[in-house]
């Protein structure tokens, strides 16, 4: 009689500039198990940041152990989404410029520590990965991924396949330039669309323009006028009581969201590309002055073959795409 083979999980981590997730899965996809998230605490250096990041997947594997029938053998190991750019191959963090990292081993400080296999891969990849395992872009056969969150990060699938580029750094939207003496960005440069419609961008515009007009808001309030505390949260919260000055910081932050597609849609001509992050929560004042702007700059033929949707994974894309891309590494195809 043949002997019943064990189920075999896969961690997942999506290293954010705000928050760290982890989750644990079955290896076949099927099951998601334990998820914990903690705060980042980029102050507390990459090492301070990796060591929360062990936690954490200790817990995980702990609680996953707990809730099945599982042992620590039967874990084959990590998958890390982590801001980029990285080297995959020796699994380094080359610059985060939200972290403040330059030149980190996360794969192997994480994999070592540990005693599992780990792989490192960046966190929008994983996310575009992750929707199109299991969420909004499934089916679809070339995908762009969009993450807006503390940046603005970027994957595409071709012909079914994740694309890295020659030097791992395919895929940075974010870094796109949408104005070419515009905004200055983190990553220093100008212009760049992570400058105008991350989390933190939208934020300061917003303050920029009750600051600079006398102008009623709701804004204000939402924040016991502490000008400081606004975030894009707060803007989408105003924005949906139809406050005149959120409702317009949306659909600006739509229009550069556009400008950004339409000009991946003319070069990629995707199939579905997939919005994902905090700024879904804008709903339809979002996505339908963003796809207009898309129609309007891209070619019609572009435009009628995709189609533009949230992403169905809030909150865990990344950690399902970090699975998705240690699978890939070590187990096989998806």
């Amino acid at each position: 009689m043949a002997t019943k083979k064990r189920p075999q999980y896969i961690v997942g981590v999506d290293l954010g500039g705000t928050n760290i997730v982890v989750g644990a899965m079955s290896a076949d996809g099927k099951h998601h198990h334990a998820m914990r998230s903690i705060p980042t605490s980029a102050e507390a250096g990459a090492d301070g940041v990796a060591d929360r990041i062990v936690g954490l997947i200790e817990g995980v594997i702990l609680d996953t152990i707990a809730q099945t029938d599982a042992s620590r053998r039967d874990f084959l190991g990590v998958g890390i989404g982590a801001p980029g750019p990285l080297d995959r191959e020796k699994g380094i963090v080359i610059i985060a410029p939200n972290l403040g990292w330059r030149n980190f081993p996360l794969r192997d400080r994480i994999g070592q520590t540990l005693g599992l296999p780990a792989t490192l891969d960046n966190d929008a990849n994983c996310a575009t990965v992750g929707e199109w395992w299991q969420g909004a872009a499934k089916g679809g056969t070339n995908v762009i991924g969009m993450t807006i969150g503390t940046g603005i990060g970027g994957g595409l699938i071709i012909d079914g396949k994740l694309f890295h580029g020659a030097s791992d750094v395919a895929g940075e939207i974010g870094h796109t330039t949408i104005d070419l003496n515009g905004r200055h960005c983190k990553c220093g440069n100008y212009g760049c669309l992570e400058a105008y419609a991350s989390g933190p961008a939208i934020a300061v515009r917003a303050r920029e323009v009750l600051v600079r007009e006398e102008t009623a808001s709701l804004l204000p309030s939402l924040v016991n006028n502490r000008l400081e505390a606004i975030t894009a949260e707060t803007v989408y919260r105003a924005a949906a009581q139809g406050d005149a000055v959120a409702s317009e910081i949306v659909r600006d932050t739509a229009r550069y969201l556009g400008v950004g597609i339409a000009n991946l849609l003319n070069i990629i001509n995707a199939d579905v590309v997939v919005v994902a992050g905090g700024v879904t929560q804008a709903g339809d004042a979002l996505f339908v002055p963003l796809a207009a702007e898309v129609r309007r700059r891209a070619f019609r033929p572009a435009v009628d073959s995709c189609r533009i949707v949230p992403g169905s994974l809030p909150g865990t894309a990344g950690v399902v795409g970090a699975v998705a891309t240690f699978k890939m590494q070590h187990v096989g195809d998806l």
